[in-house]
């Protein structure tokens, strides 16, 4: 195997997201073009927000006015009241009525806003370089991406429905309690707004830095876990049950006491903001039945007061929780906008063309690359692989085999040289192309945790039946198939765990000839085999690689002796070149890995007599 690229994840997350910033790459989800018909709804949503806050103003009147009509004797007095309560009944059920109107009706607004930003994340991370996904961990990726597009529904409800319609309902209070009360009173409630919206404000700052460390330890739990369940009999090979439950319990003991630290941080914002709105409602309270005491205000003042100041406060109540929930939310959305800005490693250059193959010849042409810099595998490297040639790419360990398989799907771009097929330089088509073009059965052949019959099928879009059916006659797989009670719809597990190494592999295999690609790459495809199985999946992939372009990288060379050219590679040069008889009789490095393979073989031979 080749060296492997560096980890170079570094493990931190955001610590404060750039609001403002975060809005403005969302906005274009909310308002999106050529949409017209979400567009009209969110039109819809903001008429129905301002008639439900213009119905929620006037129902303090009617209840001031029943009130007040209480107080005089007398049938039409009585009837009046009658009437003005049975208008704060229907303005209730209105306010309710417009309030659930425009969550219809923006409901899809949202959803499909929520849709189209993780469609953008999860095909950007498609389109990420194989140095970041060997870098992050799936648990802690998904989880960014898992809690960013939740808080986008929230944080919309919030902004649109909490916090637009209270500064509405603030101006028009302010208003009101001046023609009705002078300044006194409006600039009480004002001054207990203002307080009421810093401290809610430092409060819950100081509570997002415990947020987000909970959010940290909670991804680190979940990495935990999910490494610890992928790797399920490696941690019983070596008996470490109680060490992997031992560091899963220190993540979610620590997830714990922050979450604790954050709950107790509520209860207290919690008390500091009844203080606050109990101190006016108990003044303004105590204002109007002085005024009253004068003879300046009536009865229904009182209530009127009490209503209006009730009604403001009840979305501010919630003003702690709207202000965690958007902050959280743009910290969570910024930190999946920060997945969305990861750097492409590697991209089609503007204009590219599609690879055309008529002729699958490969070639590298003096190609120097290492994973890092400080670090090159290959050093100039240079060979060509004829049309319909088998060719074996064999050498030590660490000499860059596998990295040449890695740089031909162009998962990375060589620092200099060039890659060719068909004379074409791989870097200058598109790599969709270029991909279609090449078929690789790897040493591990990791499959969906689905049926039989989607992992080969997976090979081309749009396959048939009967294609999926021969690639499995062709792969020699197909009567262990036939021979299940469910067939092809026979689940594989998770990464293929149901199935043995040479299932999994032939089904890799018939999953390449579906593909059907005029120039295969075999990495080490037999290597984790016993000897029988591995004979069997070599007599197989001899019999598919017959009229194609064919590179096998291979440790046992027993396997390729076959080959048409064998490259022995030492330290990412080129040392030897030939066939497998022109290579033994020079004597070189080929002939010396040749006699110590053939010496372990003997003694193994021995060993088992």
């Amino acid at each position: 195997m080749g060296a492997m690229p560096p980890d170079t994840s570094d493990g931190r997350t955001i610590s404060r997201a750039d609001g403002w910033q975060t809005l403005r790459r969302f906005l274009p989800y909310l308002w999106p073009q050529g949409r017209t018909d979400l567009k009209r709804r969110i039109v819809v949503a903001v008429v129905l927000v301002l008639l439900g806050k213009a119905v929620t103003l006037l129902l303090p009147y009617s209840y001031k006015w029943a009130i007040d009509a209480m107080t005089i004797q007398g049938h039409p007095a009585a009837m009046l009241a009658m009437a003005f309560v049975l208008a704060y009944a229907l303005g209730r059920f209105t306010g309710v009525a417009f309030d659930n109107m425009r969550n219809i009706v923006f409901e899809r607004v949202g959803q499909d806003a929520t849709r189209a930003l993780a469609e953008d994340v999860f095909a950007r991370l498609h389109r990420l370089s194989l140095r970041f996904h060997l870098a992050r961990r799936t648990g802690e990726v998904t989880k960014v991406i898992e809690r960013g597009t939740k808080s986008i529904d929230t944080m919309l409800y919030f902004m649109l429905f909490n916090i637009a319609p209270t500064a509405i309902e603030l101006t028009a209070v302010a208003a009101i309690f001046y023609f009705n009360f002078g300044w006194g009173l409006v600039m009480a409630t004002a001054v207990a707004v203002v307080v009421y919206a810093a401290l809610t404000r430092w409060i819950t700052e100081w509570r997002n830095a415990l947020r987000e460390r909970m959010n940290r330890l909670d991804g680190q739990a979940l990495s935990r876990a999910v490494d610890s369940l992928l790797n399920y009999e490696t941690v019983k090979y070596f008996a470490a049950e109680q060490r992997e439950q031992a560091r899963y319990a220190q993540a979610t003991r620590a997830y714990a006491d922050a979450a604790v630290k954050s709950e107790n941080s509520l209860g207290l914002l919690n008390i500091a903001q009844a203080s606050i709105v109990n101190l006016l409602m108990a003044g303004a309270m105590a204002y109007t039945v002085w005024g009253w005491s004068q003879g300046r205000l009536t009865v229904g003042d009182v209530v009127f007061v009490n209503t209006y100041l009730t009604q403001l406060f009840r979305p501010l109540d919630m003003l702690g929780m709207v202000y965690r929930t958007i902050r959280q939310g743009l910290i969570d959305m910024a930190e999946m906008f920060k997945l969305m800005d990861t750097d492409i490693e590697v991209r089609d250059v503007p204009g590219a063309p599609a690879l055309v193959v008529r002729r699958p010849t490969v070639a590298f042409d003096n190609v120097v690359f290492g994973y890092d810099r400080d670090r090159t595998i290959l050093h100039g490297l240079s060979f060509e692989v004829p049309a319909g040639h088998q060719v074996a790419i064999v050498g030590p360990s660490g000499a860059g085999k596998s990295t040449i398989g890695r740089l031909l799907f162009r998962f990375y771009d060589p620092w200099e040289g060039r890659i060719l097929i068909d004379g074409q330089d791989i870097a200058q088509v598109t790599q969709t192309s270029l991909r279609v073009a090449l078929g690789i059965v790897p040493q591990d052949s990791v499959l969906f945790n689905d049926t039989i019959g989607y992992n080969i099928a997976y090979g081309r879009d749009g396959s048939s039946e009967a294609e999926m059916i021969a690639a499995a006659r062709d792969a020699a797989i197909l009567p262990f198939i036939e021979a299940l009670p469910k067939g092809f719809s026979t689940q594989v597990g998770e990464r293929g765990l149901k199935l043995s190494g040479g299932e999994k592999q032939r089904v890799a295999i018939a999953r390449t000839l579906v593909k059907n690609p005029p120039i295969l790459l075999l990495d080490e495809a037999t290597s984790a085999l016993d000897t029988r199985t591995e004979q069997e999946i070599l007599a197989t992939l001899h019999r598919v690689s017959t009229g194609r372009t064919s590179l096998s990288i291979a440790h046992r060379l027993s396997t390729i002796a076959d080959a048409d050219t064998i490259l022995v590679l030492d330290q990412g040069r080129l040392a030897e070149s030939g066939t497998h008889a022109d290579l033994l009789r020079r004597d070189g490095l080929y002939a010396d890995m040749w006699s110590r393979q053939a010496a372990e073989s003997s003694d193994l031979e021995q060993a088992a007599e």
